[in-house]
């Protein structure tokens, strides 16, 4: 029995690095496709999540549990427009990613990241009534502090970061909330967008790139995968994150942005000015200060 465990421990440490470290390498495709237009990359990216997505329903035999659900969904107008409001953000989130790559802004999206989870906890005590004890406070305050530096030092708001990861936070507010899985919400989620995805390809996108040019297979190949690639480490989340406690996946959610992270200053050659390496010190503080926090609950709660 405790080999089990470990086992299917062990499988959800793997699956939920695994979905981390795609996410952490996604700009490294979406540099592919900086040709493209940031929109035509998102209407495609939905409308082939959708089709990918229909696939694994039927490979996992779920097609008529989703057909169910979409009839309760219909019959839920609260429930409806919940899930009208989290497929917006996570197209907001997706958007506003893929422009931030291909703009040349890795190093502030990877700072949305590292934001996201601190930003979570925020909703969590306005919508959710959850406490902080005194070291999450602390980080908070740090990792507000590393903000108002980058704020300073550039005279503006990382617009970018928190576009990021308040949509994120967001998306995850509404998420949990909800009791399907995550291949059926994602399917509903990209069915509900795909109509405003065929819309703007057809009547709104002014300089198609792919959209209608038979002679663009290859970049039409890379929106295809893109379907892909957004529902693979979504599905590999999903089946990592129930074998593990909540507090694995908190430290493991760190890999992407830390990948990120590194593309951009290494591969990428973005710029790091001293005011970026202060805002970048005090969220790394403010993470190992909110992870040492989680670490020790877990330890007190075990003992108890």
């Amino acid at each position: 029995m405790v080999y089990l465990e470990h086992q299917e421990q062990t499988k959800g440490v793997l699956y939920t690095a695994t979905s981390f470290t795609l996410w952490g390498l996604f700009p490294l495709y979406w540099k592919l496709m900086d040709h493209i237009s940031s929109g035509e990359i998102l209407a495609h990216r939905i409308l082939w999540s959708f089709v990918f997505m229909c696939g694994i329903l039927l490979y996992l035999k779920q097609v008529r549990r989703a057909i169910q659900t979409m009839k309760r969904l219909m019959l839920d107008g609260k429930a409806l427009y919940s899930l009208l409001l989290s497929a917006i953000l996570i197209s907001i989130n997706w958007y506003v990613y893929i422009w931030a790559v291909n703009h040349h802004l890795m190093l502030e999206a990877s700072l949305g990241y590292y934001i996201n989870p601190l930003i979570s906890v925020l909703l969590g005590i306005i919508f959710l009534k959850e406490r902080l004890n005194k070291i999450q406070t602390i980080a908070i305050f740090i990792a507000a502090g590393g903000v108002m530096i980058s704020t300073v030092q550039y005279g503006s708001f990382p617009v970018v970061a928190f576009l990021l990861a308040f949509s994120f936070g967001f998306y995850g507010l509404i998420k949990k909330r909800m009791a399907f899985t995550s291949a059926i919400g994602l399917t509903i989620e990209t069915l509900l967008l795909a109509p405003a995805a065929l819309v703007y390809l057809i009547f709104f996108l002014k300089e198609p790139e792919v959209t209608m040019q038979t002679s663009s297979i290859g970049s039409l190949g890379l929106l295809f995968f893109a379907g892909v690639f957004t529902a693979v480490p979504l599905l590999l989340f999903s089946e990592g994150a129930k074998r593990i406690p909540l507090y694995q996946v908190g430290i493991l959610q760190y890999i992407a942005p830390t990948i990120t992270f590194f593309l951009g200053l290494f591969m990428y050659h973005e710029h790091l000015s001293a005011g970026k390496v202060l805002t970048f010190l005090c969220i790394w503080v403010a993470i190992l200060l909110f992870t040492a926090s989680q670490l020790r609950m877990k330890k007190t709660s075990n003992a108890h």
